[in-house]
């Protein structure tokens, strides 16, 4: 079966940018463009505001993370999100996951994957 060339990047972006949020919330609460900001800085995992804000709606729906209105120093309050406990339990379940993946995939693929 054929495969379109954007459609296997686009399905492992989604579970990993998932696990990206996550895992800056577990270093501390943000607002919603400091997310997007902060993942900028890794390519792979930039995402744009309309991608951010309902990834973490979806991520408050399923009780992973909270938000709370804070007031800014400089403009309108801000949603800071931060990772509730099943959150934090979830991160650290899904880095064991990663990171296990992850050892497993750069084993594979250092392997001679040419076909004949």
């Amino acid at each position: 079966m054929a495969i379109e060339g954007e459609a296997i990047p686009s399905q492992l972006r989604k579970g990993v940018v998932e696990l990206a949020v996550l895992a800056l919330l577990h270093r501390g609460e943000a607002y919603g463009a400091e997310i997007v900001d902060r993942l900028v800085r890794y390519p792979g995992l930039a995402i744009s505001a309309g991608t951010a804000y309902p990834l973490l709606n979806r991520l408050k729906k399923s009780g992973l993370i909270t938000s709370e209105w804070q007031e800014s120093p400089v403009g309108p309050p801000r949603k800071y999100y931060r990772l509730s406990p099943a959150g934090e339990r979830a991160f650290v379940s899904m880095t064991k996951v990663w990171t296990a993946m992850s050892t497993d995939m750069t084993d594979l693929l250092g392997k001679d994957t040419t076909h004949a």
